[in-house]
């Protein structure tokens, strides 16, 4: 199955909330002919508008391909928050790679916030930023565990931003009977995706990256230079970034192996009246709860609540989106049955088989970030960054990342879809226990 229009038209954004609200730029041409450049970036999400901007500013020649538009899949289509940490928690990292690895990746996802902000300011990008998550647990017995681990980021990572929500506290800021507890953390925070995504292509454009839209790479030869073809043009490029996450398809197997698309599903109400936002949010911090199916959730500029959440097992989205989020939705406020859905669709993100990124070096020149697992919006930022130190020849930051062990789906990609679906199956089941 071709994923990268499986689910969508070929070209034009999905009609969701973000699409709807956003200011979209005008259309890309379409690469054609023979390119020359020293850096080839394949993919105009987070992970490749970075790595672009980034790369021109430091004065290299960069051609970004993007299949669709800017901002397209994940990137423009997410819920929007953007969280501090890995995606998988030091107690984890330190069990997994040691305890001076899970802190070298501590800091690093620490300057993944840093630079979103930083980028919004230098580059003035409208995306309606709002500081503070929640995490939520939906299981009493979980909330000494996350109290413990809050008190572990305050001692042992001299982490000041985050604290422990009782049962009463949290119940104040989330209208809901479902949580018990859990943490806030105030240098994370939420935006519009979209919008952020489209402010790094003008920042990309602007400092002399040549943006190709309906571009779509056929393949990426390996050599000095590397050689990407794709509809009608062969660009010929010292170095070659892919930032392809969950629409990599066949493009490159090594990495199609050890990073699988999904799908998820968001809701939008219609607008909300102030009174009840304030009930359902006090503070308007956006919230992703303990469940492995996580449902997340925040309220958007226009008072309306982005609810994600479900799950479906199968690459083709359901007829009827609406009914995957919205079913968690009203069981977490019952109080919006009678509230109108304005807005339903779904997204492909790439996962791994441990939720932590996967950096690679492919060959000397051709470097891959992926696999964000659904925590990419600040760490798939970072990403182009680290890739762009690295091809500028420093290293470090990319060879924390990539020294994560990232295993392959067993399976291979013929089998690792119904496996991944009786794990899910599983896991959905245990979140109902």
């Amino acid at each position: 199955m071709d994923i990268l229009t499986a689910n969508d038209r070929a070209g034009v954004y999905p009609p969701s909330f973000y699409a709807s609200v956003v200011n979209p730029l005008p259309e890309f041409p379409e690469a054609k002919g023979t390119i020359d450049c020293d850096v080839c970036v394949v993919g105009g999400g987070f992970t490749g508008l970075s790595s672009a901007l980034h790369l021109a500013e430091r004065g290299f020649a960069v051609v970004l391909l993007e299949a669709h538009r800017v901002g397209f899949g994940a990137s423009g289509r997410n819920g929007g928050q953007v969280g501090s940490g890995q995606r998988l928690d030091q107690d984890d990292l330190e069990k997994m790679v040691g305890k001076e690895q899970a802190q070298a990746l501590w800091k690093i996802a620490c300057q993944s916030l840093d630079l979103v902000q930083d980028l919004i300011a230098q580059h003035k990008i409208d995306c309606h930023y709002v500081p503070g998550i929640i995490h939520a647990d939906h299981r009493e017995r979980f909330v000494k565990h996350s109290h413990a681990y809050v008190g572990k980021l305050q001692t042992e990572y001299n982490y000041e931003h985050i604290q422990a929500l009782d049962r009463q506290q949290i119940r104040q800021l989330i209208g809901s009977d479902a949580y018990y507890g859990g943490s806030l953390d105030m240098a994370s925070g939420h935006l519009n995706p979209l919008d952020f995504a489209l402010g790094l292509a003008k920042a990309a454009e602007k400092a002399g990256v040549s943006i190709f839209e309906r571009s779509r790479v056929s393949g990426v030869d390996e050599g000095d230079p590397a050689v990407i073809t794709c509809n009608h043009a062969a660009i010929n490029a010292r170095y070659v970034v892919l930032g392809c996450n969950g629409y990599l398809g066949d493009l490159q197997p090594r990495v199609a192996a050890k990073v699988m698309p999904i799908n998820n599903f968001i809701v939008a109400t219609e607008p909300l009246e102030e009174n009840l936002c304030q009930s359902l949010l006090r503070d308007n911090h956006a919230v992703a709860d303990s469940k492995f199916v996580v449902n997340y959730f925040r309220l958007s500029e226009d008072n309306r609540m982005l609810f994600g959440g479900g799950e479906t097992y199968g690459y083709r989205f359901p007829k009827d989106v609406a009914s995957i989020a919205k079913k968690p939705m009203l069981e977490t406020f019952p109080q919006l049955k009678d509230v109108g859905i304005d807005y339903a669709w779904g997204g492909t993100l790439g996962i791994t088989m441990n939720r932590m990124p996967h950096f690679e070096r492919l060959q000397g020149n051709i470097l891959s970030a992926s696999g964000f697992s659904g925590h990419g919006v600040a760490m798939a930022t970072l990403a182009g960054s680290i890739m762009a130190d690295a091809i500028e020849g420093q290293a470090g930051r990319f060879d924390v990342m990539a020294s994560v062990p990232t295993r392959s789906f067993p399976g291979g990609a013929v089998f690792r879809w119904p496996l991944l679906v009786l794990a899910m199956a599983w896991y959905s089941l245990r979140d109902k226990l």
